[in-house]
């Protein structure tokens, strides 16, 4: 398997350590790609042009964070998948959106774009998805997949490039994110 990624996206890393979760480290290899320009495998695999892209044995190009995390957790015989964790993931998809989307609002349009509609929308989801997580932050919350990953990435991205959206007082958030970021999938994984 190959997985087409770079090192500050998001998507990718919730990919990646989805991967190395499930257990396919040593089959992984990485191929690393640049969504910003014209990259010719990147374009190949993936016409949206965005990364990432999970490469089957088979060459099937996957895109989609969550469409490649879920596979992922079936191939790697992962537990029948509850609508409770599927609306986790879709909340640690929804923080990873806005927080990604405040991001690249303000590389391309100036910090003047938090002011706007869609700017203004982006930061009240991140403070509502953090509320909403606060409180879904326990449940179920030793036996981990791909939702919880998803999660912790997101908390990890706004630490990375949003630290003025402080979410230090959400103690049990805190505490998630710490005990995540402390397993060797996350480890090998740090935004750069």
């Amino acid at each position: 398997m190959q997985l087409l990624l770079n090192q500050t996206s998001p998507y990718a890393r919730s990919a990646r350590v989805t991967a190395l979760e499930a257990g396919f480290g040593e089959r992984l290899a990485l191929v690393w790609s640049d969504p910003w320009n014209e990259d010719a495998q990147l374009l190949a695999a993936n016409p949206a042009n965005k990364v990432p892209v999970l490469i089957t044995d088979e060459g099937i190009a996957l895109s989609e964070t969550l469409l490649i995390c879920v596979h992922l957790h079936q191939l790697g015989g992962g537990a029948a998948l509850a609508a409770e964790r599927l609306q986790l993931a879709g909340l640690g998809q929804g923080l990873i959106d806005a927080a990604f989307g405040t991001v690249i609002a303000r590389k391309h349009g100036g910090a003047g774009q938090d002011g706007s509609v869609l700017g203004a929308r982006r930061l009240a989801a991140i403070e509502r998805l953090l509320a909403r997580l606060e409180e879904h932050s326990e449940r179920n919350a030793e036996d981990l997949d791909f939702s919880h990953y998803l999660v912790a990435v997101g908390l990890d991205y706004l630490s990375f490039r949003l630290p003025e959206i402080d979410w230090s007082g959400r103690t049990r958030l805190v505490a998630f994110h710490r005990r995540l970021m402390a397993r060797p999938s996350f480890a090998a994984t740090t935004f750069q």
